[in-house]
């Protein structure tokens, strides 16, 4: 898999183009600005984090490039439940199509199901995207370091706080990390799946925490498999998560996520 990031954002370049064509800037700007207040994203996970809980952002994915289709049983708005029953603090939809089987029509479904944020996973690559998260309900978007410079970053966050969404900033070595912390979002991920080989190492998250300041709320992302791991991070003061296969192929995700983090 030489080097899929690239082939991801170019499609979504080709996305965004075909969108604008059939749904202008400023038509899609107005349906952003027409959603009903967002859910508070980032106080879900300070509340859990406060109660002394594992704040679990539960993910709601069918597919990935790496693994094919990893569940076949697939309703966003039951799995939505059974997070929210398990005590999930907020929920991640995938919504990108060519590579994770995603649609903004599950993300819509699964907040519809629940009380929980949700934040829209997908790649983005243009301020067209975040008026777009908002329109479909999103409650917070991702911003991933590797595939956007500092300046588009500070633009997308600036539309974001605009439209009332929460930014998770996603980084997985330093360099990113230097551009994330000049972000004013307090959510930074550490996704310790390099997305440009698709290798998982928990030791992303444990080498870049000592320069991480305290006023950020640290997301270790992928990777996060089995209660130990669990145990690993919250040792070390990480006590947000985003899990979503794990979760995926068990056969209630509700309980999955009760076996990992309890």
């Amino acid at each position: 898999m030489s080097d899929i990031l690239n082939k991801i954002c170019a499609v979504k370049v080709d996305e965004v183009a075909a969108a604008v064509e059939h749904k202008p800037l400023h038509a899609i700007r107005a349906e952003a600005e027409a959603q009903a207040a967002s859910r508070n994203f980032v106080a879900a996970i300070r509340g859990k984090i406060g109660a002394g809980a594992a704040a679990v952002i539960a993910e709601i994915k069918k597919a990935s490039p790496s693994k094919g289709v990893i569940r076949e049983d697939f309703r966003p708005a039951d799995i939505a439940r059974a997070y929210e029953r398990a005590g999930a603090a907020c929920l991640s939809v995938l919504t990108d199509k060519p590579f994770f089987q995603g649609a903004p029509e599950y993300l819509q479904a699964a907040r519809a199901a629940c009380a929980l944020p949700v934040l829209r996973k997908d790649f983005l690559v243009d301020d067209y995207q975040v008026f777009e998260a908002r329109a479909m309900g999103a409650d917070a978007i991702l911003l991933i370091a590797a595939c956007l410079d500092l300046a588009q970053m500070r633009e997308m966050e600036s539309i974001a706080a605009e439209l009332g969404m929460a930014v998770l900033v996603e980084v997985h070595d330093g360099t990113e990390l230097d551009q994330a912390l000049q972000l004013q979002t307090p959510l930074i991920g550490i996704n310790n799946r390099n997305l440009r080989t698709f290798e998982v190492s928990l030791q992303t998250t444990l080498d870049l925490l000592p320069h991480i300041p305290a006023d950020r709320i640290v997301v270790t992302e992928s990777g996060i498999l089995r209660p130990e791991d669990v145990t690993l991070m919250r040792g070390r003061g990480v006590n947000a998560f985003l899990v979503g296969e794990a979760f995926m192929r068990v056969p209630d995700p509700g309980e999955g996520l009760r076996a990992l983090f309890t």
